[in-house]
């Protein structure tokens, strides 16, 4: 196997080991500098005209994680449950937020940079969970964030205390993440098939 096609199997390895935990072991904790690391690899990442206007609030300690924790929306689709308990929430948060003195929109930033940081994370052995429903006011309040510091996403950090599994999407469609019978986190995905057009 060539150098390069190793790095392509090692890359889709990542992508499919890269999933939405949201139970972790609250017992191990994430240091700042694990934090900054993963941040550092979004220096690296394409930014639309080059404005690179995202920057990230970090929160380690936990006395920080629980006032962070109650502010997030968990899991939209399980209609019967609030979220993680005590123990099992996250250990660490990566704050993405948009400095709006440099620029009004991220354009594809976001996204970009949060796709490095979950890599990363895997790669580490760390799992996470990307939240976009969360009190961004009450969030700003808490974190002190000065007014053009805007919060767009919450990454939620730890060791995952849970497993899940790739699905083929459903015959009907349906693309909903469920638990099976294990309580695995079960993530039905399109077909190669179905995702190209022509």
């Amino acid at each position: 196997m060539t150098q390069d096609v190793e790095i392509f199997e090692t890359l889709k390895k990542l992508l499919t080991d890269d999933r939405s935990v949201r139970r972790f072991d609250n017992s191990k904790r994430i240091s700042r500098k694990t934090l900054m690391e993963l941040v550092d690899l979004t220096r690296f990442c394409a930014s639309a005209r080059n404005a690179q206007p995202i920057k990230y609030f970090l929160v380690d300690n936990e006395e920080t994680c629980k006032k962070v924790y109650p502010l997030l929306a968990w899991a939209g689709y399980y209609k019967n449950w609030a979220g993680p308990e005590p123990h099992q929430c996250p250990a660490a948060y990566i704050i993405q937020c948009l400095d709006a003195e440099i620029a009004s929109d991220c354009l594809c930033d976001d996204g970009l940079h949060l796709q490095a940081i979950s890599l990363g994370a895997t790669a580490l052995g760390l799992s996470g969970c990307i939240i976009k429903a969360f009190n961004a006011l009450k969030l700003s309040e808490i974190l002190e964030l000065p007014q053009n510091i805007k919060p767009i996403y919450v990454y939620a950090l730890g060791v995952a205390a849970e497993k899940v599994v790739i699905k083929n999407i459903n015959p009907d469609g349906d693309y909903k993440y469920f638990r099976d019978e294990q309580d695995r986190q079960c993530v039905p995905k399109r077909s190669l098939n179905q995702i190209i057009i022509n």
